[in-house]
């Protein structure tokens, strides 16, 4: 029973993880800490790193300090927690880094309705290269009108 339960948190975590990664990415990428975000819309950089990458590194500390809790301290909820931050990362490094940005040169075509709903939705957060005007700033979930045909 125990072990349903953790599923039920990991499941629940990387769920509510879409939720920050829309809150973090509309009130704070695009708000006070744009000068980080700012250069994944630009592409004004020479390396293949960006400043941006500094919030993925956030989530990976947060998700590292729940396994810690959960091993050195005892809290047992640090780990399913830790889990579904983990499975979100790893999620959103495949669709966002390597799918849509082609950091790696792979997942480069697709006939799925889904993945194409994705890039379009990404693609209009793109179109605005200032931190005003944005749209789509989630991840994983599309809103329905992405998914029609052009």
């Amino acid at each position: 029973m125990l072990s349903l339960f953790w599923i039920f948190i990991v499941l629940a975590t990387f769920t509510f993880m879409e939720f920050m990664a829309w809150f973090t990415h509309k009130y704070i990428m695009h708000g006070f800490l744009w000068k980080l975000h700012k250069d994944h819309h630009r592409k004004d950089h020479n390396s293949w790193f960006e400043r941006n990458d500094a919030f993925f590194l956030f989530y990976a500390f947060v998700s590292i300090l729940l396994f810690y809790m959960w091993s050195e301290k005892g809290l047992w909820v640090g780990l399913p927690m830790g889990i579904g931050i983990f499975l979100y990362g790893v999620c959103y490094f495949i669709v966002h880094d390597i799918f849509i940005h082609q950091r790696f040169k792979i997942l480069k075509k697709t006939n799925n309705r889904y993945a194409i709903a994705i890039r379009r939705a990404h693609k209009i957060h793109h179109k605005h290269l200032g931190k005003e005007k944005g749209e789509c700033f989630g991840m994983l979930w599309v809103p329905i009108k992405y998914y029609k045909n052009k």
